[in-house]
């Protein structure tokens, strides 16, 4: 009920002595509502987010294609993953994308004499759907089933690279065929 008080400044005002709050009923409808809500969108979220990771998976070996192409123009058509004519271990791979190297393939950490070139990305791109940078050496055929192991399978002998992830993305294109 609302009664009359005086208030300090000696005027009437009426006093609210009703509590508001919300009910056990009305709290259920906000939550069936919010839960409704979430089961339409959150699907939604998800679909972005794996078109999300396709996408950067497409960008990162734009990326790593590009370098492998910028080093063969300064390597005499030598892709990435040979050193004075031999092949490298996968290991010794990283550095011929971010270090500087001379003509032959070797490298060092910095821009003196002979070594010139590079460096071609600052780092190696991560696989989106496995996190991992690593490299995988393939000397023939390409694995199949791609195994998800490591983040790249690498062919040095023609400079192909190719996303190491099993299965196929939202469009069903198999992620080994980026």
């Amino acid at each position: 009920m609302e009664s009359p008080i005086k208030n300090k400044s000696g005027s009437f005002v009426m006093n609210n002595t009703k509590q508001l709050a919300f009910t056990l009923v009305e709290l259920i409808i906000v939550v069936s509502i919010l839960g409704i809500l979430a089961a339409i969108v959150l699907p939604e979220v998800q679909g972005h987010t794996q078109q999300a990771r396709e996408s950067a998976a497409k960008d990162n070996l734009r990326l790593i294609r590009n370098a492998i192409e910028q080093y063969k123009l300064n390597h005499n058509g030598v892709t990435p993953g040979y050193s004075n004519g031999s092949p490298l271990v996968a290991f010794l791979i990283y550095p011929q994308f971010i270090e500087y190297s001379n003509v032959t393939g070797d490298t060092t950490g910095s821009k003196t004499g002979a070594y010139i070139h590079g460096p071609y990305i600052s780092e190696i791109p991560e696989n989106p759907f496995n996190g991992k940078t690593t490299f995988e050496l393939v000397t023939t055929t390409f694995p199949d089933p791609f195994t998800g192991t490591t983040g790249w399978y690498y062919k040095a002998s023609t400079g192909e690279i190719r996303l190491n992830y099993p299965g196929t993305d939202s469009k069903g294109t198999a992620y080994s065929s980026y």
